[in-house]
């Protein structure tokens, strides 16, 4: 791979975080829920709001890459703390995309319901960019892979027991700080768990081989005599 691609696979890989956030901030701005993922940070932004939600995203990714150094050890690469700068993109990349739909009224449930569609096919979009850059794993993804490697599991079965864990998580924040209320975790987060993987798996399989034919094409001058 030439250094020329590799810049092209990291500059997608940015644009992927773009797409990704700006799902988050249209399932978070139709109130129902967000990912599994965000749904942590999601609760601790509706308590704590002084701080955004792209902030808890930070924190929370970094937390995730807290646990993967302690988990790794030794093991873990250097090259791995690219994700705490991306971190921080993906947490501005969040709050910009809450201030642009912002705009947009949600007035009606049913409005709500296609913020969250809507946030679900843009966030699938964006993962399914990062995956064709294939440069760096998201500290969400990194972290399992972490704990897969670390205890020879499945990839599949431990992601599934991640997200799980974050509802749990997730609800647990929100009944300990609003009087045993259920906040920001909703059936939209039910949604996004059943249908972002379908939306990955749409994405990545229209866009992965025309991506890779462009990243990988190098422009070549021929001399005319």
């Amino acid at each position: 791979m030439t250094k020329r691609e590799i810049a092209k696979r990291y500059l997608l890989f940015i644009i992927s975080l773009f797409f990704a956030a700006l799902g988050v901030a249209f399932t978070k701005h139709g109130e129902l829920g967000v990912s599994p993922i965000s749904s942590v940070a999601n609760v601790m932004s509706c308590k704590f709001s002084f701080l955004s939600l792209g902030t808890w995203l930070i924190i929370w990714n970094c937390i995730l890459i807290a646990g993967q150094i302690a988990i790794l050890r030794k093991n873990f690469q250097p090259m791995q703390f690219l994700q705490v700068p991306l971190s921080f993109l993906f947490g501005w990349f969040t709050d910009f995309g809450m201030w642009v739909v912002s705009f947009i009224p949600v007035s009606s449930y049913p409005a709500r319901l296609m913020m969250v569609v809507a946030g679900i096919i843009i966030l699938g979009f964006g993962i399914a960019l990062s995956v064709t850059a294939n440069v760096i794993m998201n500290s969400g993804e990194a972290f399992v892979k972490a704990i897969s490697d670390g205890m020879r599991k499945d990839f599949g079965n431990v992601k599934i027991a991640f997200d799980v864990t974050c509802v749990i998580l997730a609800l647990a924040l929100s009944l300990a700080f609003f009087h045993f209320s259920i906040v920001g975790t909703r059936e939209g987060t039910i949604i996004s768990a059943l249908l972002t993987g379908i939306a990955v798996k749409f994405f990545t399989q229209k866009l992965q081989s025309p991506l890779n034919l462009m990243l990988a094409r190098e422009h070549f001058h021929t001399k005319v005599s």
